[in-house]
């Protein structure tokens, strides 16, 4: 099935501020032939992000960072999440110019290369989000700190992990934010030939 297969009937923004949320009403094509009865959803619109996971080959260590989110504000652990740098894609960029942009906003540090892992849907039951994935070749010896943008509310701490304490982080529930997890699972299928190729 495809677009085709959708009917809009009725599209209303419900609110507008620093996201914007839109009721649709819908049908669609029905598997089993016909069309589905009027279907009344809401939908969080935040635009597009991209997202790496910077990675240094000859240490075998991977940068994160650590901030606030208040969408973890009830998550088990608190809303102080181990994540990969991210950001919002503006109209005038690329997913490649946002990530070398938050790389160095974020964790002050130089992407030296660039490796497309996926784009996934972050959560298409509820919102259009869409986030373009990568894994940025960095060196991590000097990796660390506090940055981010005052005037974007950001604190964020930069942490320098070898591989394999990341992907214990992840069995033990330390980090539990999707694009971080999706990262680190690529990399530990694809972490040889990373190596070879940016070793």
């Amino acid at each position: 099935m495809n677009e085709a297969d959708v009917e809009i009937l009725e599209r209303v923004v419900c609110y507008q501020g620093h996201f914007r949320i839109e009721r649709y009403q819908v049908r669609h094509r029905l598997f089993g032939g016909g069309w589905s009865g009027a279907i009344s959803r809401e939908l969080l619109e935040r635009g597009h992000a991209a997202a790496v996971l910077p990675y240094d080959p000859v240490l075998d260590r991977v940068v994160l960072i650590e901030q606030f989110r208040v969408g973890a504000l009830s998550a088990p652990g608190g809303p102080w999440l181990m994540e990969i740098v991210a950001g919002v894609i503006d109209a005038d960029e690329t997913a490649q110019q946002v990530v070398y942009r938050e790389a160095q906003e974020e964790a002050n540090c130089t992407l030296q290369a660039l490796l497309p892992v996926c784009e996934y849907l972050a959560s298409p039951g509820g919102t259009s989000e869409r986030i373009s994935l990568f894994c940025g070749k960095v060196d991590a010896s000097q990796a660390g700190g506090v940055y981010g943008l005052p005037e974007e509310g950001e604190d964020i701490r930069v942490l320098a992990l070898s591989f394999d304490e990341a992907l214990a982080y992840i069995r033990e529930g330390k980090i539990n934010s999707a694009s971080a997890i999706i990262a680190l699972q690529w990399l530990a299928l694809n972490r040889a030939d990373v190596r070879m190729q940016w070793g």
